[in-house]
């Protein structure tokens, strides 16, 4: 299976590396972020039945202005500096509102769906929750009579997966999300789409929908081995230790798998092993990593196997 996206490297040495964060918040803490998550879910929903109602087409190319607020003018200075950086959007000047300051910017178009909208939301949530800043506000400019469209035709797969490969390095993750949608409505048969979707939705902690991308990926490829390292991975992170370990395995089965790939399923088998309390079957299993070249292995090892 050739790979068009660097394989996220799920080997589970620790949990939550972005909840690490938390503890450094006062104005937006990790707290605000998870009681808040779903409710930006709704909201998002919200806001796209009320635009479906003023007239908004699906699919229709559309720009959304933002609101960020903090309590910190530095925060939002770094945040649209990140920003202009990794998005193709624009940013306006910080303005100061009571006890609190605010930064204003708009993006470029994207197709609206539902499920865009969501991913575009919860990716502002998330990087404004990284500068210490709430993502206050959010509309969009309707004109059903001018309305523009991406195009629909399967010789135009290839571009926008390479598109939304474009955007993933650039940092732009609901941007990456959206053309590999178009990818998938212009070849839903390509592996590769589902399985980078499914990484950006993972980055953004929508792991049901992820899993989905997972599935679709390695039923259409089911011998897609980074698509089951992963997929495992999901699986581990939210207590699904059994269905971690089939994912690891079925890797190992595989006739042609990857030095890198058989590290990491023996590596992550070991890990899943030491949450299931068999430090035995952990400890075999992270030797097998090692004994194929694994270092990374050797800090376990030393901590769990003496």
């Amino acid at each position: 299976m050739k790979n068009r996206l660097s394989v996220m490297l799920l080997l589970l040495i620790s949990l939550n590396v972005f909840g690490q964060k938390k503890e450094e918040h006062n104005f937006f803490t990790w707290k605000n972020f998870v009681d808040g998550f779903g409710k930006e879910i709704v909201l998002a929903e919200d806001v796209f039945d009320r635009m479906a109602k003023d007239g908004l087409k699906e699919n229709s190319l559309t720009k959304m202005d933002f609101t960020f607020v903090s309590d910190k003018e530095e925060n939002l200075i770094e945040l649209g500096k990140f920003i202009k950086t990794h998005y193709p959007y624009s940013v306006q000047e910080i303005k100061q509102n009571d006890k609190h300051w605010e930064i204003n910017g708009e993006t470029n178009v994207f197709p609206m769906t539902a499920d865009n909208l969501m991913y575009w939301v919860l990716d502002m949530y998330k990087r404004g929750f990284e500068f210490e800043a709430v993502f206050e506000a959010y509309g969009g400019q309707i004109d059903s009579e001018t309305s523009t469209f991406p195009i629909v035709d399967s010789t135009k797969a290839d571009y926008y997966f390479e598109k939304g490969m474009n955007c993933y390095d650039q940092g732009d993750l609901s941007g990456s999300i959206f053309n590999w949608s178009l990818a998938i409505e212009n070849n839903p048969k390509d592996p590769n789409a589902y399985y980078s979707r499914a990484i950006a939705k993972e980055e953004l902690y929508a792991w049901k929908s992820a899993l989905i991308d997972y599935d679709k990926a390695i039923e259409i490829a089911p011998k897609f081995a980074d698509a089951l390292i992963n997929r495992g991975g999901l699986k581990y992170e939210n207590g699904d230790y059994e269905g971690a370990i089939a994912d690891y395995e079925t890797v190992l089965r595989l006739e042609r798998v990857g030095d890198r790939q058989q590290q990491q399923a023996y590596f992550n088998i070991g890990n899943t092993y030491l949450n299931l309390k068999d430090k035995n079957k952990a400890c075999e299993n992270w030797y097998k990593a090692l004994n194929n070249g694994a270092e990374y292995a050797n800090e376990r090892i030393k901590e769990y196997c003496k």
